[in-house]
């Protein structure tokens, strides 16, 4: 049985070097997404929407399996986050903050994998953010990236190396601001965590 790990076919899109930041340009993929507001870290809506999409990606995984006879790794949680007035967007007023929770799904996955994946959650666990969750493409196009090590709370000057380097090279901040989690927080040290933040640019 074929085993496919996403992040080495997609290595320019899910590994980054924390000294530089690299300009990469993101092709249409699919995703299950999750939309709430509020501090990821106190706000129950973020956590359930994070198990919500968990449960529904582990359960394709094993209907993919299963039918198409082929195995992967489920792909990293990722988060799109702004405010409303993307100049007052603060580290430190996170209760305002809008976010978008996701984890794309290969092409393997069909609507009607989806229909049936949710229909087995509900039946098997039903979690809260369930009946808000939808299917569909993403395409962010040219966007520059840069990998942060360390706890989230000192992300800082890594987004201000990254905002740094779009506008020496002559382009704007568009869109979203993009976290990709690569660690599992509950089993890595603060210090240890890797985490992808990508900008949309123009």
């Amino acid at each position: 049985m074929t085993k496919v790990d996403f992040k080495k076919e997609l290595k320019s899109l899910y590994k980054a070097s924390s000294k530089n930041a690299v300009i990469v340009d993101v092709p249409k993929m699919n995703f299950l997404i999750i939309d709430g507001k509020g501090d990821p870290n106190t706000a129950k809506e973020y956590k359930d929407a994070v198990e919500a999409l968990y449960a529904v990606s582990y359960a394709l995984k094993f209907m993919v399996k299963k039918e198409k006879t082929v195995d992967y790794v489920v792909l990293p949680l990722e988060g799109l986050w702004w405010v409303g007035d993307m100049t007052q967007f603060s580290m430190e007023n996170k209760d305002e903050w809008k976010w978008t929770s996701m984890i794309m799904q290969p092409e393997y996955v069909t609507e009607d994998m989806i229909s049936r994946a949710l229909e087995q959650v509900k039946k098997k666990k039903n979690p809260p953010a369930l009946s808000k969750m939808r299917f569909e493409s993403f395409h962010e196009g040219l966007s520059a990236q840069i990998m942060h090590v360390g706890p989230y709370s000192a992300e800082r000057p890594t987004i201000e190396k990254l905002h740094n380097f779009i506008r020496e090279n002559g382009y704007g901040l568009r869109g979203k601001h993009h976290e990709i989690y690569l660690s599992d927080p509950r089993r890595s040290a603060p210090e240890k965590i890797k985490t992808i933040i990508r900008q949309p640019i123009e």
